[in-house]
């Protein structure tokens, strides 16, 4: 930290120097080249030199307008203390510019007069009188300089720390509705192991509570992560699927249709098990016979399609003024927050008979962990 203020002060002083050093190299060369091309005589050097050396005092005053700028930003009906602040400020610069620029006129005597410049006294004076005017748009040139900066500073510390507060807002929305998920999952899986244990199925449903130790202890190793490779989703997904297995046996078929050149996709974590649960719960289960899942990614140009179809009852036809279940609407709640308007959701009957849930988000690829 310590570093970083005195590269940042550092830095400041040579801005402020630079624009003094430009200040006074411009008005001692328009001095210089006027008076000589007026045809006058006098010491040029010395001339050159004090003219710039006269604007030392506005470099070395120039943070201390700035931080009373700060301190006393002379905006709005202020009170009367902030104005007389910067007058008193500002009349002292004056005298302080006045007295260094009698000075070295009386120690150089640029401009070569031959009894010598004169008493000091009289010089300082002079300018002093001479220069009320400059001195205040200096000053007030310096205090709007530092105003601005300093409200471009304010800005964009209020906008980083909006983007902060945002995505920490964000971050714990998406925490909430994903311990929404789980939850919800673990409950219908308990149910299910209860079915089994109903119907003395004792050793599929041992077989169910050991896959859904091995799928939970695999969520809370992600738990941090909001978004994964498609090819670690799928992991997820199996791991799923494998307890349902137990429970549905031959009576649920399974087709995976995910290119491997699309496992490095980048996909919001859980976000196919919602979908699968969907269609196991309202097209699978709902039939003596089961039915078939099948799950299939796509990629057009910088859009990935995934896809969950089930061969079971069609949606009714009033089915989008219904509520939808859990499940759905965090999956649409959790790409909202994560994508914004950039990502479509849609639930439609097949031609074919069943139903088909499609997502569509920006293809973005990341690093995958695991195999896909």
């Amino acid at each position: 930290m310590a570093t970083t203020s005195t590269r940042a002060q550092t830095h400041r002083w040579l801005w402020i120097a630079s624009i003094w050093f430009g200040f006074g190299l411009v008005d001692a060369m328009q001095t210089v080249l006027v008076m000589r091309g007026e045809g006058m005589h006098h010491a040029w050097t010395k001339l050159f030199v004090t003219t710039m050396l006269s604007w030392l005092p506005w470099a070395l005053s120039t943070p201390l307008v700035l931080h009373l700028g700060r301190q006393f930003p002379p905006v709005g009906l202020r009170p009367l203390r902030t104005w007389l602040v910067h007058l008193v400020t500002c009349a002292s610069i004056g005298l302080a510019f006045s007295a260094w620029g009698a000075w070295l006129e009386v120690l150089f005597n640029p401009y070569a007069y031959p009894t010598g410049p004169g008493s000091f006294t009289k010089i300082c004076f002079d300018r002093y009188c001479n220069g009320v005017l400059s001195v205040l748009i200096l000053y007030s040139a310096i205090l709007t300089a530092g105003y601005m900066l300093s409200s471009r500073k304010r800005l964009v510390f209020q906008q980083t720390e909006t983007a902060r507060l945002s995505e920490q807002l964000t971050q714990a929305q998406l925490d909430a509705l994903r311990r929404q998920i789980e939850p919800h999952f673990l409950f219908n899986t308990l149910n299910s192991v209860a079915g089994l244990v109903r119907e003395q199925k004792n050793d599929a449903a041992v077989s169910m509570i050991a896959g859904l130790s091995d799928f939970l202890r695999r969520v809370l190793e992600g738990s941090t992560r909001q978004e994964v490779p498609l090819g670690e989703e799928m992991e997820f997904t199996n791991r799923y699927l494998e307890i349902q297995k137990v429970r549905f046996a031959e009576r649920l078929q399974l087709s995976v249709d995910v290119p491997r050149q699309l496992c490095s996709a980048r996909v919001p974590s859980l976000i196919l098990q919602p979908m699968v649960e969907n269609a196991i719960k309202h097209g699978i289960a709902k039939r003596a016979q089961g039915g078939s899942i099948r799950i299939s990614a796509s990629r057009c140009d910088g859009t990935l399609t995934l896809s969950v179809c089930n061969d079971g009852p069609s949606l009714p036809v009033d089915w989008e003024m219904t509520r939808p279940g859990i499940g759905i609407s965090n999956v649409r709640t959790r790409l909202q927050s994560l994508y914004g308007d950039a990502f479509q959701l849609n639930m439609r009957n097949q031609d074919v008979g069943g139903v088909e849930v499609t997502v569509s988000l920006p293809f973005v690829t990341m690093p995958s962990s695991r195999e896909g």
